[in-house]
Protein backbone atom coordinates (compact mmCIF):
# COMPACT_ATOMS: atom_id res chain seq x y z
CA UNK A 1 0.00 0.00 0.00
CA UNK A 2 3.14 2.17 1.15
CA UNK A 3 4.68 1.66 -2.31
CA UNK A 4 1.46 1.99 -4.41
CA UNK A 5 1.01 5.99 -2.42
CA UNK A 6 4.76 6.75 -3.28
CA UNK A 7 4.48 5.77 -6.76
CA UNK A 8 1.32 7.75 -7.35
CA UNK A 9 2.90 10.58 -5.34
CA UNK A 10 6.00 10.85 -7.89
CA UNK A 11 3.35 10.52 -10.75
CA UNK A 12 1.55 13.58 -9.68
CA UNK A 13 4.89 15.47 -8.87
CA UNK A 14 6.01 14.61 -11.95
CA UNK A 15 3.01 16.04 -13.66
CA UNK A 16 3.11 18.91 -12.23
CA UNK A 17 6.55 19.54 -13.53
CA UNK A 18 5.68 18.83 -16.93
CA UNK A 19 2.69 21.33 -16.40
CA UNK A 20 4.87 24.32 -15.00
CA UNK A 21 6.83 24.49 -18.32
CA UNK A 22 5.46 25.93 -21.93
CA UNK A 23 7.41 25.04 -24.96
CA UNK A 24 7.62 27.52 -27.66
CA UNK A 25 8.85 27.25 -31.45
CA UNK A 26 8.90 30.91 -32.43
CA UNK A 27 10.34 32.17 -35.63
CA UNK A 28 10.35 35.29 -34.31
CA UNK A 29 13.52 36.51 -32.87
CA UNK A 30 15.02 36.00 -29.16
CA UNK A 31 14.75 39.56 -28.34
CA UNK A 32 11.64 40.20 -29.27
CA UNK A 33 9.95 37.44 -27.10
CA UNK A 34 12.53 36.57 -24.15
CA UNK A 35 11.24 39.76 -22.66
CA UNK A 36 7.14 38.36 -23.14
CA UNK A 37 8.63 34.89 -21.76
CA UNK A 38 10.32 36.82 -18.83
CA UNK A 39 7.44 38.72 -17.43
CA UNK A 40 5.04 35.33 -17.78
CA UNK A 41 7.67 33.01 -15.56
CA UNK A 42 7.89 35.99 -13.08
CA UNK A 43 4.08 35.96 -12.91
CA UNK A 44 3.06 32.94 -13.04
CA UNK A 45 5.79 31.01 -11.92
CA UNK A 46 5.77 28.93 -15.69
CA UNK A 47 8.63 27.94 -17.39
CA UNK A 48 8.63 29.10 -21.08
CA UNK A 49 11.46 27.67 -23.37
CA UNK A 50 12.26 28.32 -26.34
CA UNK A 51 13.80 27.52 -29.81
CA UNK A 52 13.78 30.30 -32.68
CA UNK A 53 14.43 29.81 -36.76
CA UNK A 54 12.85 30.70 -39.70
CA UNK A 55 9.30 29.41 -40.18
CA UNK A 56 10.24 27.24 -42.77
CA UNK A 57 12.50 25.10 -40.55
CA UNK A 58 10.10 24.91 -37.76
CA UNK A 59 7.49 23.82 -39.85
CA UNK A 60 9.42 21.02 -41.08
CA UNK A 61 10.81 20.33 -37.30
CA UNK A 62 7.01 19.76 -36.08
CA UNK A 63 6.34 17.53 -38.93
CA UNK A 64 9.34 15.42 -38.50
CA UNK A 65 8.86 15.51 -34.61
CA UNK A 66 4.82 14.31 -35.10
CA UNK A 67 3.56 13.44 -31.48
CA UNK A 68 7.17 13.11 -30.43
CA UNK A 69 7.46 16.74 -30.50
CA UNK A 70 8.18 19.34 -27.28
CA UNK A 71 6.56 21.83 -28.86
CA UNK A 72 3.44 22.89 -27.05
CA UNK A 73 2.99 26.70 -28.83
CA UNK A 74 4.10 27.66 -32.30
CA UNK A 75 4.80 31.59 -33.05
CA UNK A 76 5.61 33.35 -36.24
CA UNK A 77 5.11 36.45 -37.99
CA UNK A 78 2.81 36.46 -40.86
CA UNK A 79 -1.10 35.12 -41.73
CA UNK A 80 0.22 33.42 -44.43
CA UNK A 81 2.83 31.13 -42.25
CA UNK A 82 0.04 30.84 -39.66
CA UNK A 83 -2.43 29.26 -41.98
CA UNK A 84 -0.03 27.08 -44.00
CA UNK A 85 0.71 25.65 -40.27
CA UNK A 86 -2.86 25.45 -39.97
CA UNK A 87 -3.36 23.65 -43.35
CA UNK A 88 -0.69 21.25 -42.76
CA UNK A 89 -2.37 20.01 -39.87
CA UNK A 90 0.55 20.87 -37.27
CA UNK A 91 -1.80 23.69 -34.88
CA UNK A 92 -5.01 22.26 -33.29
CA UNK A 93 -8.06 24.57 -32.60
CA UNK A 94 -8.71 26.50 -29.60
CA UNK A 95 -11.97 27.23 -28.39
CA UNK A 96 -10.84 30.02 -25.60
CA UNK A 97 -13.14 32.86 -24.81
CA UNK A 98 -10.70 34.55 -23.57
CA UNK A 99 -8.70 35.10 -27.21
CA UNK A 100 -11.96 35.52 -28.92
CA UNK A 101 -12.54 38.23 -26.84
CA UNK A 102 -9.51 40.34 -26.85
CA UNK A 103 -8.52 39.22 -30.54
CA UNK A 104 -10.96 40.97 -33.50
CA UNK A 105 -12.36 38.24 -35.61
CA UNK A 106 -10.71 39.65 -38.66
CA UNK A 107 -7.15 38.60 -37.12
CA UNK A 108 -7.62 35.30 -35.71
CA UNK A 109 -8.09 31.73 -37.78
CA UNK A 110 -11.93 31.51 -38.46
CA UNK A 111 -11.30 27.81 -37.62
CA UNK A 112 -9.47 29.30 -34.02
CA UNK A 113 -6.04 27.31 -35.25
CA UNK A 114 -4.87 30.46 -34.55
CA UNK A 115 -4.44 34.08 -33.32
CA UNK A 116 -2.83 37.27 -34.19
CA UNK A 117 -0.88 39.02 -31.52
CA UNK A 118 0.37 42.20 -32.80
CA UNK A 119 -0.82 43.96 -36.03
CA UNK A 120 1.64 45.21 -38.75
CA UNK A 121 0.24 47.68 -41.37
CA UNK A 122 1.57 47.96 -44.96
CA UNK A 123 1.21 50.80 -45.80
CA UNK A 124 2.97 53.63 -48.50
CA UNK A 125 6.08 56.05 -47.49
CA UNK A 126 6.56 59.42 -49.39
CA UNK A 127 9.89 61.69 -49.79
CA UNK A 128 8.27 64.73 -48.49
CA UNK A 129 10.40 67.09 -50.47
CA UNK A 130 8.68 65.78 -53.50
CA UNK A 131 5.27 64.54 -52.93
CA UNK A 132 2.22 65.77 -50.99
CA UNK A 133 0.08 64.17 -49.67
CA UNK A 134 -2.48 65.05 -51.97
CA UNK A 135 -1.37 63.52 -54.47
CA UNK A 136 -1.60 59.78 -52.72
CA UNK A 137 -4.52 57.60 -52.48
CA UNK A 138 -4.75 54.06 -52.36
CA UNK A 139 -2.48 50.92 -53.46
CA UNK A 140 -4.68 51.02 -56.52
CA UNK A 141 -3.44 54.62 -57.72
CA UNK A 142 0.07 53.55 -57.69
CA UNK A 143 -0.61 51.73 -61.14
CA UNK A 144 -1.07 55.21 -62.33
CA UNK A 145 0.43 57.12 -65.24
CA UNK A 146 1.14 60.05 -63.11
CA UNK A 147 3.82 57.52 -61.18
CA UNK A 148 5.86 56.39 -63.87
CA UNK A 149 9.25 55.99 -62.77
CA UNK A 150 8.28 56.97 -59.49
CA UNK A 151 7.79 53.99 -57.72
CA UNK A 152 10.31 52.11 -55.52
CA UNK A 153 9.41 48.11 -54.08
CA UNK A 154 10.64 45.54 -52.26
CA UNK A 155 10.93 42.45 -54.01
CA UNK A 156 8.18 39.94 -55.04
CA UNK A 157 9.80 37.12 -53.08
CA UNK A 158 9.06 38.34 -49.63
CA UNK A 159 6.07 36.63 -47.83
CA UNK A 160 4.72 40.05 -46.83
CA UNK A 161 4.36 41.81 -50.46
CA UNK A 162 2.77 37.98 -51.58
CA UNK A 163 -0.09 38.15 -48.66
CA UNK A 164 -0.56 42.28 -49.92
CA UNK A 165 -1.24 40.77 -53.33
CA UNK A 166 -3.40 37.73 -51.71
CA UNK A 167 -5.64 40.17 -49.83
CA UNK A 168 -6.34 42.38 -53.05
CA UNK A 169 -7.07 39.35 -54.87
CA UNK A 170 -9.60 38.75 -51.94
CA UNK A 171 -11.03 42.10 -52.67
CA UNK A 172 -10.97 42.79 -56.18
CA UNK A 173 -10.37 39.27 -57.87
CA UNK A 174 -7.40 38.21 -59.65
CA UNK A 175 -8.22 39.96 -63.22
CA UNK A 176 -8.07 43.71 -61.66
CA UNK A 177 -5.45 42.40 -59.16
CA UNK A 178 -2.78 41.54 -62.14
CA UNK A 179 -3.86 44.43 -63.97
CA UNK A 180 -2.89 46.69 -60.33
CA UNK A 181 0.19 44.50 -60.31
CA UNK A 182 1.20 45.07 -64.03
CA UNK A 183 0.78 48.70 -63.21
CA UNK A 184 3.17 48.88 -60.33
CA UNK A 185 5.88 46.99 -62.55
CA UNK A 186 5.94 49.31 -65.29
CA UNK A 187 6.07 52.61 -62.99
CA UNK A 188 8.73 51.05 -60.73
CA UNK A 189 12.32 53.44 -60.84
CA UNK A 190 14.64 50.69 -60.72
CA UNK A 191 14.66 47.06 -59.80
CA UNK A 192 12.83 45.74 -56.70
CA UNK A 193 14.99 46.13 -53.51
CA UNK A 194 15.78 43.37 -51.11
CA UNK A 195 13.71 44.44 -48.37
CA UNK A 196 11.62 47.63 -47.03
CA UNK A 197 14.21 49.59 -45.25
CA UNK A 198 16.63 49.86 -48.54
CA UNK A 199 13.59 50.80 -50.42
CA UNK A 200 12.57 53.38 -48.03
CA UNK A 201 16.78 54.77 -48.17
CA UNK A 202 15.87 54.89 -52.04
CA UNK A 203 12.95 57.04 -51.48
CA UNK A 204 14.99 59.43 -49.12
CA UNK A 205 17.76 59.47 -51.44
CA UNK A 206 15.18 61.17 -54.54
CA UNK A 207 15.78 57.40 -56.66
CA UNK A 208 12.22 57.27 -56.39
CA UNK A 209 8.96 58.97 -54.85
CA UNK A 210 6.75 56.39 -53.13
CA UNK A 211 7.18 52.56 -51.25
CA UNK A 212 5.18 49.66 -49.56
CA UNK A 213 6.60 48.61 -46.43
CA UNK A 214 5.32 47.67 -43.05
CA UNK A 215 5.23 50.71 -40.66
CA UNK A 216 7.85 49.17 -38.16
CA UNK A 217 10.48 49.36 -40.16
CA UNK A 218 9.51 52.73 -40.67
CA UNK A 219 10.27 53.46 -37.31
CA UNK A 220 12.94 51.78 -36.81
CA UNK A 221 14.48 53.73 -39.75
CA UNK A 222 13.44 57.27 -38.53
CA UNK A 223 14.50 56.19 -35.01
CA UNK A 224 17.83 55.52 -36.69
CA UNK A 225 17.59 58.62 -38.96
CA UNK A 226 14.86 61.42 -38.23
CA UNK A 227 15.84 63.64 -40.64
CA UNK A 228 15.21 61.69 -43.28
CA UNK A 229 11.96 63.27 -45.42
CA UNK A 230 10.00 60.69 -45.25
CA UNK A 231 6.46 59.98 -44.02
CA UNK A 232 3.50 57.57 -43.70
CA UNK A 233 0.50 58.13 -45.57
CA UNK A 234 -2.85 55.62 -44.78
CA UNK A 235 -4.32 54.63 -47.67
CA UNK A 236 -7.64 53.64 -48.88
CA UNK A 237 -9.11 55.48 -46.36
CA UNK A 238 -11.97 56.99 -48.20
CA UNK A 239 -13.31 54.09 -50.22
CA UNK A 240 -16.74 52.54 -49.02
CA UNK A 241 -17.17 48.53 -48.69
CA UNK A 242 -14.26 46.12 -47.14
CA UNK A 243 -11.22 48.73 -47.97
CA UNK A 244 -8.51 50.29 -45.94
CA UNK A 245 -5.04 49.78 -45.22
CA UNK A 246 -3.91 45.94 -45.33
CA UNK A 247 -2.81 44.51 -42.18
CA UNK A 248 -0.98 41.28 -40.83
CA UNK A 249 -0.78 40.15 -37.91
CA UNK A 250 2.50 38.30 -35.81
CA UNK A 251 1.03 35.16 -33.85
CA UNK A 252 0.86 32.09 -32.70
CA UNK A 253 -1.14 28.68 -31.94
CA UNK A 254 -0.93 25.38 -30.15
CA UNK A 255 0.62 22.38 -31.56
CA UNK A 256 -1.44 19.71 -32.58
CA UNK A 257 0.59 17.39 -29.95
CA UNK A 258 0.99 19.82 -27.69
CA UNK A 259 2.32 17.79 -24.10
CA UNK A 260 1.21 20.75 -21.98
CA UNK A 261 -1.73 22.18 -23.60
CA UNK A 262 -3.92 23.60 -20.92
CA UNK A 263 -0.30 26.10 -20.05
CA UNK A 264 -0.06 26.62 -23.89
CA UNK A 265 -3.81 27.87 -23.86
CA UNK A 266 -3.05 30.19 -20.93
CA UNK A 267 0.31 31.66 -22.24
CA UNK A 268 -1.50 32.40 -25.41
CA UNK A 269 -4.17 33.92 -23.58
CA UNK A 270 -2.23 35.85 -21.63
CA UNK A 271 -0.26 37.01 -24.40
CA UNK A 272 -3.59 38.75 -25.79
CA UNK A 273 -4.38 40.10 -22.40
CA UNK A 274 -4.41 43.77 -21.85
CA UNK A 275 -1.15 43.39 -19.58
CA UNK A 276 0.96 41.85 -22.37
CA UNK A 277 -0.21 43.48 -25.95
CA UNK A 278 1.69 46.86 -24.93
CA UNK A 279 4.85 45.16 -24.07
CA UNK A 280 4.13 42.24 -26.87
CA UNK A 281 3.63 45.30 -29.65
CA UNK A 282 5.88 48.03 -28.37
CA UNK A 283 9.14 46.20 -28.47
CA UNK A 284 9.02 45.66 -32.58
CA UNK A 285 7.09 48.98 -32.98
CA UNK A 286 3.86 47.04 -34.19
CA UNK A 287 0.22 47.62 -33.26
CA UNK A 288 -1.34 45.55 -30.29
CA UNK A 289 -3.71 43.06 -31.62
CA UNK A 290 -6.24 43.26 -28.63
CA UNK A 291 -8.48 46.78 -29.50
CA UNK A 292 -8.48 47.87 -26.16
CA UNK A 293 -5.11 48.55 -25.64
CA UNK A 294 -3.40 51.81 -27.01
CA UNK A 295 -0.15 51.89 -29.41
CA UNK A 296 3.19 53.24 -28.18
CA UNK A 297 3.45 56.73 -28.46
CA UNK A 298 5.93 56.86 -31.01
CA UNK A 299 3.68 54.64 -33.35
CA UNK A 300 0.28 56.08 -32.06
CA UNK A 301 2.22 59.36 -33.62
CA UNK A 302 1.68 58.01 -37.10
CA UNK A 303 -2.18 58.57 -36.92
CA UNK A 304 -5.25 56.72 -36.73
CA UNK A 305 -6.22 54.74 -40.07
CA UNK A 306 -9.18 52.61 -41.09
CA UNK A 307 -8.01 48.79 -41.37
CA UNK A 308 -8.89 46.60 -43.93
CA UNK A 309 -11.17 43.89 -42.67
CA UNK A 310 -10.64 40.99 -44.41
CA UNK A 311 -9.56 38.16 -42.83
CA UNK A 312 -5.88 37.59 -42.44
CA UNK A 313 -6.24 33.98 -43.55
CA UNK A 314 -7.04 35.06 -47.02
CA UNK A 315 -3.08 35.97 -47.31
CA UNK A 316 -2.72 32.25 -46.83
CA UNK A 317 -5.47 30.87 -48.80
CA UNK A 318 -4.87 32.89 -52.13
CA UNK A 319 -0.80 33.28 -51.74
CA UNK A 320 -0.16 30.52 -54.21
CA UNK A 321 -2.85 32.15 -56.96
CA UNK A 322 -0.70 35.78 -55.49
CA UNK A 323 2.75 33.88 -56.33
CA UNK A 324 1.62 33.01 -59.91
CA UNK A 325 -0.01 36.11 -60.58
CA UNK A 326 3.10 38.18 -59.49
CA UNK A 327 5.06 36.45 -61.92
CA UNK A 328 2.85 36.76 -64.66
CA UNK A 329 2.68 40.63 -63.93
CA UNK A 330 7.13 40.52 -64.34
CA UNK A 331 7.47 41.58 -60.67
CA UNK A 332 10.71 40.20 -59.57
Amino acid sequence: MLKTVLLLTAALASSAVQAAEVVVYSARNEQLIKPLFDAYTKETGVAVKFVTDKEGPLMARLKAEGRNTPADLFMTVDAGNLWQAAEEGLLKPVDSKALKANIPAHLRDPGNSWFGLSVRARTLVYNTNKVKPGELASYEDLAGPKWKGRLCLRTSKKVYNQSLVATLIGEYGEAKTEAMVKGWVANLATDPFPDDTKAMEAVAAGLCDVTVVNTYYYGRLMEKKPSLPLAIFWPNQDQKGNTGVHVNVSGAGVTRYARNEAEAVKLLEWLSSEKAQNLYADVNMEYPANPKVKADPAVAAWGVFKQNLINVAEAGKLQAKAVMLMDRAGYK
